[in-house]
């Protein structure tokens, strides 16, 4: 008994001991490599899952042009469920991060359960919901007569795996913004791996098409779930205990303020792709219905690649972020402020100029036998290069102010790009200029989006320097 005991504080004396080493990191470490190191982990497993998600499409689009625009209409409705896993997990994990900065313990060991067992519960309400109704979930999020039968059967499985891939999500963030990006990035890894393996396995050699597709990503998404659940476990990390699942509406309240912005964005990029589906359904040549839609599909999986990068490069920055204002260090959240935003803009830069000079041959990689498909994609992806390097300032401030809980200022910031601004411009624009006015629609929300975010970034620049300020004052008097 009393061995028990001593191997009992043993474990609790080295997992504080852990907590303490990761405090001194994130507190201490020079901001630039800190943002370096926290960075390339997220990078590797965002970059990866948006990899899957472009083999997926690549694979698919050697069955039909109507099969790869079937799968694209899909993501509408994953985008919702990545909406919701996102909120719970940004939610949770950002007040997780700033606890551990405050050193309160026991109350991130109780967002951590709240955090993770809400959205298992809801994907699961989802997706059998979803089961319900699905032809008419597709019909809802676009899909055409000629292509509903290949959105109902990629729908089918992923529906299934919703409440895996919601907690996923969640437990995703949860590790990272706690500071352990390596295993959550191996949590990811190891799904994405798997589905890039059995993916063609699935489609051909088991003749299951579309429906293997969604099966394999099923099977990835349960397998990437069970390694991040096996993560909560190693020391150091914040555990996940159903004792300590005590929903409240204060929890919620807690849940709410650090993940809105990250719903709303989600949730409007869900909008803004049905109604993109919409429209370029109405405005395709006659005839081009299916390779207008699946060459919008195309460019989308290329950009949320571009995005994996600058998204994870975020990911490194948030949770110094929220340790050092958690820590009241207002100079280091500053400082990997302004570095993130340098590093997210150049790498853009260099993405745009590359895209915008190969894009029509990169367009073929998808479906090469089909020439509209690679006209009409390659005007939309040269649009979107246009403004593509003015949203690094936008994804690193609207980062920013989640993590630090400003969610007014994160929730406005999250609209404008899929919501404010692209919204009226995808119903208005194609009025005038027809197929063009929705090519264009993404590149005029990011460069009103980036006008937008401007005074915000002064603003929060002058602020952190004002707090930094009335520390060194209080710390003289001391």
């Amino acid at each position: 008994m009393n061995r028990h005991l001593f191997d009992i504080e043993s474990e609790s004396i080295e997992e504080k001991q852990q907590q303490q080493e990761r405090y001194d990191l994130m507190t201490k470490t020079p901001v630039r490599p800190l943002v370096i190191k926290m960075a390339i982990p997220a990078i590797i497993s965002m970059v990866i899952t948006a990899l899957y998600n472009i083999i997926d499409t690549m694979y698919v689009g050697r069955l039909s042009t109507e099969a790869t625009a079937g799968i694209g209409v899909s993501f509408a409705y994953m985008a919702l469920i990545q909406a919701l896993g996102f909120f719970f997990g940004h939610g949770s994990g950002n007040f997780i991060s700033q606890c551990l900065g405050a050193k309160k313990h026991k109350d991130a060991e109780t967002m951590a359960a709240v955090g993770f067992f809400s959205p298992l519960i809801l994907g699961s309400i989802i997706g059998m919901t979803g089961l319900a109704i699905l032809p008419h979930l597709s019909k809802a999020i676009g899909a055409t007569p000629d292509i509903l039968k290949h959105t109902n059967d990629y729908l089918r499985f992923i529906l299934i795996a919703t409440p895996f891939m919601m907690s996923s999500l969640t437990l995703n963030n949860q590790l990272r913004l706690q500071g352990n990006a390596q295993y959550a990035m191996v949590g990811i890894a190891i799904g994405a791996i798997i589905n890039i393996i059995i993916d063609p396995i699935f489609i051909f050699v088991f003749d299951m098409g579309v429906t293997g597709a969604s099966l394999a990503t099923a099977i990835s998404q349960f397998i990437s779930w069970t390694a991040l659940l096996k993560g909560t476990r190693r020391k150091g990390n914040v555990h996940i205990r159903i004792k300590n699942f005590k929903p409240s509406l204060h929890q919620y309240q807690l849940i709410f303020e650090g993940g809105f912005p990250s719903l709303c964005r989600q949730i409007l990029a869900s909008i803004s792709i049905t109604l993109l589906n919409h429209a370029a359904a109405i405005y395709a040549v006659p005839g081009y219905e299916a390779s207008t839609l699946a060459a919008f599909a195309v460019v989308t999986r290329i950009m949320m690649f571009i995005f994996s990068i600058i998204l994870g490069i975020g990911q490194g920055f948030q949770p110094i972020c929220g340790f050092n204002y958690g820590a009241r260090l207002y100079e280091r959240v500053r400082s990997s402020y302004i570095f993130t935003i340098k590093v997210m803009t150049v790498i853009l830069i260099i993405m745009a100029v590359s895209l915008s000079i190969f894009a029509p041959q990169i367009i073929s990689l998808f479906r090469n036998e089909d020439a509209e498909l690679i006209k009409i994609g390659t005007y939309v992806m040269l649009w979107q290069c246009l403004a593509l390097p003015l949203s690094g300032l936008n994804t690193a401030t609207n980062m920013l102010f989640q993590t630090i809980r400003m969610t007014f200022k994160a929730t406005l910031l999250s609209i404008c790009r899929q919501g404010l601004f692209f919204i009226p411009t995808i119903l208005i624009a194609p009025l005038f200029l027809g197929l063009q006015g929705v090519e264009i629609t993404q590149a005029v929300a990011d460069a009103l989006s980036f006008m937008l975010t401007v005074p915000f970034s002064i603003w929060i620049i002058k602020d952190l320097k004002k707090k930094e300020a009335q520390n060194n004052l209080s710390a003289s008097k001391a």
